[in-house]
């Protein structure tokens, strides 16, 4: 009988091309919001939201002649669609000079707004505002447990069954050993413990963070810090709306909570990029200014003017169709600021040459 055949690889790879390879989940035709709903699909008020702080961020900015909206992981250009929605009612003429890019390893969907550029990449040199809600956790990592002996191994994925089945390989070495060793130590732990190797993820945001020019980066997704990190890992696949097992066959979304606080501080003060062991590299960005560091998105949208108060009863008598309104208003900012769910998400804020706090006063 003869045997069976495997190709092991690690979930990083195996992640890359499940999710962005040639028919990649990313690449579906339903795309992303035919699998799981992210605050862009919630409510209509996270754009508006965003619009508030890309006002923020041209006031503090002078007004430039271009100020530009980078949506990083834009899925099918939804968050800019109803940005641009907006745009006529923005103040200081921003919505005429306001530069809207879709930034998606997918292909440009049919029917988009003109106005939005799309591109696999963000531009270099912008000014203005770079926004990447739920992005960062899927951007590909690997995966360590702990052996018997309390040895972190990689755990590879079989590519040939596509099913799921693992294995653990060799032992994590160099850069993943050093970030371990930092962010997220298993070395002498208990058999079968896990964590998700994350340096692929820092680098990824200090790319984006150094092409601006001047602005704010923002990266918003489910987080988890030194302190707090699940004993086994979060990887898993959603899809048609339901947690399912995570295989790598682009049936699925494969995603991780990011390790924020190492994202974070895998850029120091002045902006420069460090590596897996927190040694400065030979890597450009700009330096961060006030109002650098993670907040909760309860706290970020509430800077914002998010107000999930119901309106006074008064109101349904005065008023009904309003107050109508403005209780269906107050459910969603509730949905989007809920610290039990899409209000406990992570902002990361990475001021680059901006002179004052925009989401504190």
């Amino acid at each position: 009988m003869a045997s069976e055949k495997h190709e092991w690889s690690g979930w990083r790879t195996a992640a890359e091309r499940a999710l962005y390879g040639a028919g990649g989940f990313f690449r579906r035709p339903e795309g992303p919001a035919g699998h799981f709903r992210t605050s862009v699909h919630a409510s209509p008020l996270f754009a508006r939201a965003v619009a508030e702080l890309l006002c923020r961020v041209d006031e503090a900015l002078g007004h430039p002649a271009e100020v530009a909206l980078v949506d990083l992981g834009a899925g099918r250009g939804e968050l800019l669609t109803r940005v641009l929605a907006l745009a006529p009612g923005l103040p200081h003429g921003l919505g005429r000079r306001l530069r809207p890019y879709a930034v998606e390893r997918a292909e440009r969907p049919t029917g988009l707004d003109g106005r939005i550029a799309w591109r696999d990449a963000p531009p270099e040199g912008c000014t203005g505002l770079l926004f990447a809600n739920e992005w960062l956790d899927n951007v590909p990592v690997d995966v360590a447990e702990t052996d018997a002996d309390g040895v972190p191994r990689r755990v590879e994925v079989d590519l040939v069954s596509l099913d799921g089945t693992e294995r653990l390989g060799d032992p994590v070495d160099g850069e993943d050993a050093a970030w371990l060793a930092r962010w997220w130590p298993l070395a002498g732990a208990e058999p079968g413990l896990r964590a998700e190797i994350g340096h692929p993820r820092e680098a990824a945001w200090a790319r984006a963070v150094g092409s601006l020019r001047a602005g704010l980066a923002v990266a918003v997704d489910y987080a988890h810090e030194r302190a707090t990190r699940p004993p086994f890992g979060t990887l898993t696949g959603f899809r048609e709306g339901r947690e399912v097992r995570p295989v790598p066959d682009g049936s699925c979304d494969l995603t991780a909570h990011v390790a924020m606080d190492a994202c974070a501080a895998a850029m120091d003060v002045s902006g420069t990029a460090m590596d897996a062991s927190g040694t400065a590299m030979d890597a450009s960005a700009a330096a961060a200014g006030p109002g650098a560091g993670l907040m909760t998105q309860r706290e970020a949208l509430r800077a914002l003017g998010l107000d999930a108060r119901r309106p006074p009863l008064a109101l349904a008598s005065t008023d009904p169709t309003a107050y109508v309104r403005a209780l269906s208003a107050a459910g969603e900012a509730a949905e989007l600021t809920d610290p039990a769910g899409l209000g406990a998400f992570t902002w990361l804020r990475h001021p680059v040459n901006l002179p004052h706090d925009v989401l504190r006063p």
